[in-house]
């Protein structure tokens, strides 16, 4: 079950609870943002391939984007509440749709071949789910 995942997500990485608070020791250990980094590393790989010409259009773009799905987990596991990660955890999971749609364009303008585009559409969906997962167990947390 994913949510179990996440539930042992919350364990691995030593948070200290408190009434208002989350401590986040090491976003390294978190599935999510180790799956989301390994992601934006293939993404630059790939786009090395796409046409001189994109560089500052769609290469960026998608490269940014890609990017800011980890950035965003990281920063919000530095900060001091669960409110404050939530925050960056939603805000990863709109680089991830972001991400979704810039994978689509680059299929339909003939940069990313169809199994390229299979596993980066699987791969995304899978890491937002893990993020909307953890969004909901820290929801759940702050209402008991």
């Amino acid at each position: 079950c994913q949510l179990s995942a996440v539930r042992c997500q919350l364990s691995a990485v030593r948070c200290q609870l408190s009434e208002n608070r989350i401590i986040m020791q090491d976003y390294h250990k978190l599935t999510m943002w180790q799956r989301s980094h390994q992601l934006t590393l293939y993404i630059y790989k790939i786009t090395k391939q796409f046409p001189p010409e994109e560089l500052y259009g769609q290469t960026n773009q998608i490269r940014r984007a890609a990017a800011s799905i980890p950035t965003n987990i990281a920063e919000g596991c530095g900060r001091n509440s669960r409110a404050e990660l939530a925050q960056f955890l939603n805000i990863a999971a709109g680089s991830a749709s972001e991400v979704e749609y810039e994978i689509l364009l680059a299929k339909d303008t003939g940069y990313l071949s169809s199994d390229q585009y299979d596993f980066l559409i699987k791969e995304i969906g899978e890491i937002r789910s893990m993020i909307k997962k953890y969004m909901s167990l820290l929801r759940n947390k702050s209402e008991n």
